[in-house]
């Protein structure tokens, strides 16, 4: 895609929806990186579901290891691999108090060697919570940028960088969640809903979809 359609891609993106937020529901800093470990493989909605007695009673590392590893896999045991998760939550709990003085650390090496916190966890941690300008690619933002045509890349790393290189300045702080919320409601996995799409002119897929026939015999609205 040429730097033209590119800018013009957020820009529209940007217009349908000024003010794009996580849909994960966190307190502060520290919840945000337990809710982000907690939705690899797993919605947002099933996170929120499984962490709003979770976060009522735990606000810090310390609070969690004092919850203790059997507690949490009853509060998250309906979140898949919840066991594995578990554990890792735990562990970055302890590590960050052991270095970090309970302090979830703002740079992205340190929290990478946090258990369970993987590059695409670091990035979406410091985007939302620091608003670092930072392109996490999970698969929703791995098939939209190459499914439009946006990013091609065979890995997630390659999409990223040219997501990194490529993304215009007004729309940097932003992009992730525009991307991943376009993948999620409307470039979806199986069906891409193209006629309400609002950047399918740009967008390379084809053939587009269309919008599904309406049933015989139901009434149109406003006749």
């Amino acid at each position: 895609m040429k730097r033209e359609a590119i800018f013009e891609f957020y820009r529209r993106l940007a217009e349908a929806n000024p003010a794009p937020e996580t849909e994960l529901c966190y307190g502060n800093i520290y919840q945000l990186l337990v809710a982000v470990v907690l939705s690899a493989q797993a919605t947002d909605a099933g996170v929120n579901k499984a962490t709003r007695a979770l976060f009522e009673v735990v606000r810090d590392p310390q609070a969690m290891i004092d919850l203790g590893e059997a507690a949490l896999k009853q509060h998250v045991r309906t979140i898949g691999l919840y066991n594995t998760k578990a554990k890792n939550v735990i562990a970055l709990s302890q590590l960050l108090m052991q270095r970090h003085s309970g302090t979830v650390p703002s740079d992205r090496d340190s929290l990478q060697a946090l258990p369970g916190v993987g590059r695409k966890t670091a990035n979406v941690v410091l985007n939302v919570a620091l608003g670092a300008e930072t392109f996490p690619v999970d698969t929703h933002v791995f098939r939209v940028c190459n499914r439009t045509g946006l990013a091609k890349g065979k890995t997630p790393a390659a999409v990223e960088a040219i997501l990194e290189r490529q993304t215009p300045a007004p729309f940097r702080v932003q992009a992730h969640h525009w991307l991943i919320l376009q993948g999620r409601y409307t470039c979806k996995a199986r069906t891409p809903e193209c006629w309400r799409c609002v950047v399918t002119d740009l967008c390379a897929f084809r053939p587009k979809s269309a919008a599904p026939r309406q049933a015989v015999g139901t009434p149109v609205i406003g006749e």
